[in-house]
């Protein structure tokens, strides 16, 4: 195996672990010496200092790992700080198709469909900007009223509430059977 060939193996495999690496974890998966290994290691070393590149390769005891250079880490900075982006889980995809089929709509009517408290539901959609406050119901208490964004619009790649899918009856009479089907599995546990 040439010095190039090695160091090949050691960059991908450094690159696709994410954190570092033994050396004598290396020498057993290339299946050669541990001396070999520090000669390919040197070699990736050596490339990433000559090279125009943004990553370098760190010893951390008797292990390697690939990083950033520091030179780099402004640049990373801007990125960290960019919003990721929401993942929904399924509560969350339930609460959200709640909202945007019954809006507007209270928490507590929100609870009611769902049978389950929705608080953190609601204020994850509301922090993923998909789900925004749009008043009070002129009722006992005065509870918020919620409904969905433009951003869930762009989400979802529609141009208005009017393009949501509709619900037959036929789904829905479907949609009963199944809640029914899983009530009484519960029950029987």
């Amino acid at each position: 195996m040439t010095c190039k060939e090695g160091a090949a193996i050691i960059e991908a495999i450094l690159f696709t672990m994410g954190d570092s690496v033994e050396i004598n974890a290396l020498a057993k998966a290339m299946e050669v010496g541990v001396r070999e290994v520090r000669d390919h290691i040197d070699y990736l070393k050596a490339k990433y200092e000559n090279e125009d590149s943004g990553i370098g390769l760190i010893e951390i005891g008797n292990a390697v790992q690939l990083c950033t250079k520091k030179e780099m880490y402004e640049y990373l900075v801007k990125i960290a700080k960019t919003p990721k982006k929401a993942v929904l889980t399924d509560s969350l995809m339930e609460t959200l198709s709640i909202i945007a089929y019954k809006q507007p709509i209270t928490r507590l009517e929100v609870e009611k469909i769902r049978g389950v408290n929705s608080d953190h539901a609601v204020n994850r959609l509301v922090e993923f900007g998909l789900v925004q406050e749009l008043g009070r119901l002129d009722a006992p208490g005065r509870p918020l009223l919620f409904g969905t964004t433009e951003e869930f619009l762009r989400s979802f790649g529609v141009k208005s509430l009017d393009e949501l899918p509709t619900v037959g009856t036929v789904q829905v009479e479907e949609f009963k059977a199944q809640a029914e089907q899983e009530v009484n599995v519960k029950l029987d546990i």
